[in-house]
């Protein structure tokens, strides 16, 4: 766990103690989230998670407004229990009272796709091109059929491949 994400969820925690002047059990804090997603609080379990692609590649906003978002939710939570919005009135306070930062709800990270593979199925049909994922072209080597809605033939896989 990088230490100045473990020393900014601390800062937080501080800031809020102070200002709110009452104490906040610390969360688990962990790096292991995926996808494009920055940040989720876990308001029941009070566990924070981080993406650690977007932590490395954006390291210095993440810290600031990444990190106080997340622990804004659980200070939310904490204060005013389950019946608020995620991005409400409450957490907006927490965000401009607290930490002075926007209360922005989505991040701008610029997040890098993985390619995916597309098997290209036909049938008898004009322009008839069925591009399967993965794994449902694994399903159809294991035998599953799958049929086309006009002319409710068979596909059948072409051995063409296209990466999107």
């Amino acid at each position: 766990m990088p230490e100045q994400l473990n020393t900014r969820v601390e800062d937080c925690y501080q800031l809020a103690e102070s200002f709110f002047k009452r104490s906040f059990p610390r969360p688990v804090v962990s790096l292991k989230l995926r996808g494009q997603k920055a940040g989720v609080a876990h308001l029941h379990e009070n566990l924070l998670r981080f993406n650690p692609q977007l932590y490395r590649e954006n390291t210095e906003h993440f810290l600031k407004q990444t990190v106080a978002h997340e622990v804004a939710h659980l200070i939310a939570h904490q204060l005013f229990g389950d019946r608020i919005q995620p991005h409400g009135e409450e957490w907006q306070l927490i965000m401009r009272g607290v930490y002075e930062l926007p209360p922005d709800r989505c991040h701008t990270y610029a997040i890098k796709r993985r390619s995916v593979t597309r098997y290209i199925y036909k049938c008898p049909c004009a322009d008839s091109d069925f591009p399967f994922s993965a794994q449902r072209h694994s399903l159809v080597r294991q035998g599953r059929r799958y049929l086309c809605r006009r002319c409710r033939n068979t596909l059948v896989f072409s051995g063409e491949m296209r990466v999107e």
